[in-house]
């Protein structure tokens, strides 16, 4: 079954007399979507008792929950201390999704920073084993954190890193943000064999189970020399990446990811043109 869905709360969903996360997932059923993901960002801040809420809506109305753990991870930072921190952000996203009735954890892996880029991949491949390891500890096991491709040359998580990283650990399925993709490769993604390159690849290095079900962010984005600039909308004409061709992969695979709209302001708008793009939903 394939899920679609946008991340946060779209200007669509305030215009419609909304107000709280708490009611997305019954207003997201009303319209015909049946994926959310909230956003941790800035911190993992909000309460039990709002998870739980959220949670209870979701289960009621069919709706996939997934959350994005805080932007500030860096899995290639040399201090102990801030992978530690970084750790810590995952645990704490991974407990909170569970109360949202979700599974699904989201992460950016590392940024390069001062060091070489093999040097700070190889760095984060070693924390991320650390990080599997604390995972380890939780007292259930049917949790999916994935790490996600990245938009900005200086920002590891390109799609042979981000599937490295999902060799680690059997919980780790990969993130495709597939306007990141495009970014940080300059605009490559142009035709249904661009897509079929990075599926083939999943399904060869992956195996079918984490390939079929893998985690897709999807916009179209403004980008630079140096990679992504800023998330834009399906109404873009300068900028891809198009999403008609990967819909068509997915259908011809019959795959079932979770897919999530990252279009600025409108992302479930455009959601439901995604949507309409395949042939069961």
């Amino acid at each position: 079954m394939i899920r679609i869905g946008p991340a946060g709360n779209s200007l669509s969903f305030y215009e419609s007399g909304h107000k709280s996360t708490v009611e997305e997932p019954e207003w997201l059923h009303s319209i015909g979507l049946s994926a959310f993901e909230y956003s941790f960002g800035r911190g993992v801040n909000m309460s039990d008792e709002t998870a739980v809420k959220i949670g209870e809506q979701a289960k009621l109305y069919d709706i996939a929950v997934s959350v994005h753990a805080p932007y500030y991870i860096n899995f290639a930072n040399p201090s102990d201390d801030m992978i530690s921190k970084s750790i810590d952000y995952v645990l704490k996203s991974v407990s909170k999704v569970k109360l949202m009735n979700g599974n699904r954890v989201v992460f950016h892996p590392a940024a390069c920073g001062k060091a070489d880029r093999k040097e700070a991949f190889a760095l984060t491949l070693r924390n991320v084993e650390k990080l599997s390891d604390a995972l380890k500890a939780l007292p259930y096991d049917d949790y999916i954190v994935c790490p996600e491709t990245m938009g900005k040359l200086q920002q590891i998580g390109r799609v042979e890193e981000v599937i490295e990283l999902c060799k680690i650990d059997s919980h780790f399925y990969p993130c495709y943000d597939f306007g990141h993709i495009n970014s940080y490769s300059q605009g490559s993604l142009k035709t249904k064999d661009d897509y079929k390159r990075i599926i083939d690849l999943t399904y060869d290095e992956l195996g079918e189970a984490k390939a079929s079900n893998i985690h897709i962010h999807f916009s179209k984005i403004e980008y630079g020399k140096n990679g992504e600039i800023r998330h834009l909308t399906f109404a873009d004409n300068l900028y891809g990446p198009q999403y008609e061709p990967l819909a068509e992969i997915i259908d011809e695979y019959k795959m079932s990811p979770v897919i999530i709209c990252e279009s600025r302001e409108i992302m479930a708008d455009d959601a439901l043109l995604m949507k309409k793009c395949h042939k069961i939903v």
